[in-house]
């Protein structure tokens, strides 16, 4: 795919943007955001710019903004950024047209360079996300910088360079640490990349299960799934759903026209409805496997379990595997 498609899929792949839909771009002059402009221009987006001049490079800094103005034709902001640590900044970024779907130039290359970072400073290989909960996507994160100067260069597209650029964190590993790792492997770059892909991350809820003193817990992690820990074993169950008319249950379609009843997964210490037995026994009296027993559907009215689809049947309730 051309540069063109590669964002264009990855917005759609992560619904970034709606097709043809408004979105305001945050814009420094540099080749990245220039790019970002004009590239969703081309893809159809209904786009316009915003510049925040920080004020902290005097006249470069002005002229930047006019830059954006006239080039972009960019709303400019002004703020006495002096004393802002970088946090700050990106905070007074952020802050700008707030009720608006913002995008900014984020690239692969920021990407490589954010991971580095975090991985030396606080020893994880937590990225840039494609969006922001604020409304700030990122639709160039699967360009490198060097495919946006490119894309420059062949429109005739003028964009501005950063001189503070080199001074900084992200300088010293661009100018720096990263060409030395290519010197150790071409596909450097590539292979942090890659890094990320494989990072597998927990939702704070898992999280909380796992470091619960609690012998047994359970929690909602979206999706319709609860985690469910016993002492040393953990599973994952749907979320108990109503049984109006048919439920799809893993393999299973289950039909009841009963009120009350509810398909849900076997939790330890259930029992049959007006008796003292345990479902745990029926399994076993069954020779259901213990490894498929937390998958297996139970159909319920409250806390009571009135069928065991496959197993023990109920009148009015129908369970089929298909």
């Amino acid at each position: 795919m051309d540069l063109l498609e590669r964002i264009e899929a990855h917005i759609r792949a992560n619904e970034l943007i709606a097709p043809g839909a408004e979105v305001l771009c945050l814009v420094s002059g540099g080749p990245d955001s220039t790019c970002l402009y004009h590239a969703l221009r081309e893809l159809g987006y209904k786009v316009s710019a915003l510049h925040v001049n920080y004020g902290l490079r005097g006249c470069e800094s002005d002229d930047d903004a006019r830059f954006c103005e006239r080039e972009l034709g960019a709303q400019v902001v002004e703020f006495d950024s002096r004393g802002a640590n970088e946090a700050e900044l990106r905070a007074i970024r952020y802050a700008q047209a707030p009720g608006r779907l913002r995008a900014t130039g984020h690239t692969a290359t920021d990407q490589v360079e954010t991971i580095l970072y975090r991985l030396v400073t606080s020893g994880n290989t937590k990225g840039i996300k494609p969006s922001r909960d604020d409304g700030v996507v990122r639709p160039l994160l699967s360009v490198w910088r060097e495919e946006t100067e490119a894309f420059c260069r062949e429109r005739d597209l003028l964009y501005r360079t950063d001189s503070s650029n080199p001074d900084t964190v992200r300088g010293l590993i661009r100018g720096q640490i990263l060409p030395l790792l290519e010197q150790l492997h071409p596909a450097a770059r590539a292979n942090i990349l890659r890094a990320l892909d494989r990072r597998r991350t927990m939702p704070p809820a898992l999280a909380s299960l796992l470091d619960s003193p609690a012998g047994s817990k359970r929690v909602d992690i979206g999706g319709g799934l609860q985690a469910v820990r016993e002492h040393d074993r953990l599973w994952l169950e749907h979320v108990p759903v109503v049984l109006d008319g048919e439920v799809r249950w893993g393999g299973w379609c289950i039909r009841s026209a009963l009120p009350g009843l509810r398909v849900r997964g076997w939790r330890p210490g259930d029992r049959l409805a007006g008796r003292t037995k345990k479902v745990q026994d029926v399994f076993v009296d069954a020779k259901i496997p213990r490894s498929d027993r937390e998958g297996w559907p139970l159909v319920v009215r409250g806390d009571e379990v009135v069928a065991v689809p496959g197993i023990l049947e109920a009148p009015g309730i129908e369970a089929v595997r298909e």
